[in-house]
């Protein structure tokens, strides 16, 4: 069974439902059509990290992107 983790930033309202959907029913038909794997048995989970929860240099992403 094939299991795929995706982990994405929210922000700006985004993801949406349907970008999510879009990238769940993606990941699927992807690994179905390059590995040959069975849809029905293809599990797509999608992380949404908010940006004041992962950092770089010491800053929250929050804060670095306030900064440029």
């Amino acid at each position: 069974m094939p299991f795929v983790n995706i982990r994405i930033t929210r922000e700006n309202n985004e993801p949406t439902i349907k970008q999510k959907e879009e990238l769940i029913e993606g990941v699927t038909e992807l690994l179905a059509r390059v590995l040959n794997k069975n849809k029905a048995s293809t599990v797509v989970i999608i992380d949404e990290i908010d940006t004041d929860n992962y950092g770089l240099g010491g800053k929250s992403i929050t804060n670095v992107r306030k900064q440029k």
